[in-house]
């Protein structure tokens, strides 16, 4: 099968008074049509950055290299213009925080026909009878009557489904979630989930997840990649992932989740510690200050993307597990 998506030796930094901020470093990931991919890390971990490069969102501060293939086409070195023709019918974003990607000034009906009316073409009465099938379609009650509304008049899920409305609109071939679920109750969250995962079925969409938590993309993508200052530090088809985690950052994100059994007024799990300074080169591996298995070795040298076979990364001296 040919990939949708191909994102090779792809890094990011951001020029800052401080000097040179690498956000993410030699990242290699693909995508093939219909396929889900979560990328899971700590805020500042690259996770955002990765796919708004691929998006071609980056500020002008931005540097990047590497290769980004979309559907067989080199488009790392496009024009921002030629990028743009490919928002809306070839890729599409769900921003992290949809009251500030939403623009307070304008009515929903607008911001969601504005995209069918530029990018499909549509009339002003055909992108209205759309728009409410779209709102139906997200199990937005009343669709007619949320027209009319604007964003604050909006709870955090409804504005969240909005925003999976106007992504989805246009039928792009490879939708990005950023954070979809954030600030939201764990039941909106399901329902966000279940609603992206319908989405992607019916039109065969390929999907980049991006979250912070492991528990989150478990049943809702095809493998993960585990980011960590920059780094890609564990990649593998989602189920081998859980099965045979190898990375201690992988490990330490998992426990971090809390759960139903935890007695009440427990202390949550935390990773101590923080991130490495972005500005700043590293010896060995970035996650050595904070890992409970570290030795010499991995504050000296930084370890390279190993293999464990069917697909399995991972960038560990002494992996969970030992090596298979």
């Amino acid at each position: 099968m040919t990939n949708l998506l191909e994102i090779e030796d792809l890094s990011v930094g951001f020029r800052t008074p401080r000097g040179n901020l690498q956000a993410v470093r030699n990242a290699t990931l693909t995508l093939a049509p219909g396929e889900s991919i979560g990328i899971v890390g700590e805020s500042g971990s690259g996770k955002t950055v990765l796919s708004r490069a691929v998006m071609g969102l980056l500020p002008s501060t931005a540097t990047r290299t590497g290769s980004i293939v979309y559907q067989g086409r080199e488009i790392s070195d496009l024009p921002r213009d030629e990028v743009r023709d490919l928002w809306g019918t070839g890729m599409a974003m769900i921003f992290q925080d949809p009251m500030t990607a939403l623009n307070p000034t304008r009515r929903i009906g607008s911001q969601l026909s504005e995209s069918l009316v530029v990018r499909l073409k549509m009339d002003k009465g055909a992108a209205r009878q759309k728009s409410v099938e779209l709102l139906r379609r997200v199990r937005i009650p009343d669709p007619e009557g949320m027209l009319r509304k604007f964003p604050y008049q909006l709870s955090g899920g409804m504005r969240q489904r909005i925003m999976i409305a106007i992504a989805v609109s246009c039928g792009p071939e490879l939708l990005f979630a950023d954070e979809p679920t954030t600030a939201l109750d764990v039941t909106v969250q399901a329902q966000v989930l279940e609603l992206l995962d319908e989405l992607r079925a019916e039109n065969n969409t390929a999907m980049v997840l991006v979250t912070h938590d492991l528990g989150v993309v478990a049943g809702h993508t095809d493998k993960i990649a585990v980011m960590y200052a920059g780094d890609v530090v564990e990649y593998a088809p989602t189920k081998r992932l859980y099965a045979s985690m190898k990375m201690p950052y992988t490990e330490a994100l998992l426990n971090s989740i809390p759960r139903l059994e935890t007695p009440t007024g427990s202390r949550l799990p935390v990773i101590e510690g923080r991130l490495p300074d972005p500005t700043k080169e590293v010896a060995g591996c970035a996650f050595a200050d904070r890992c409970p298995y570290v030795s010499e070795k991995c504050r000296a040298e930084k370890p390279p993307l190993m293999d464990a076979g069917d697909g399995h990364l991972y960038r560990c001296w002494f992996p969970i597990g030992g090596v298979n």
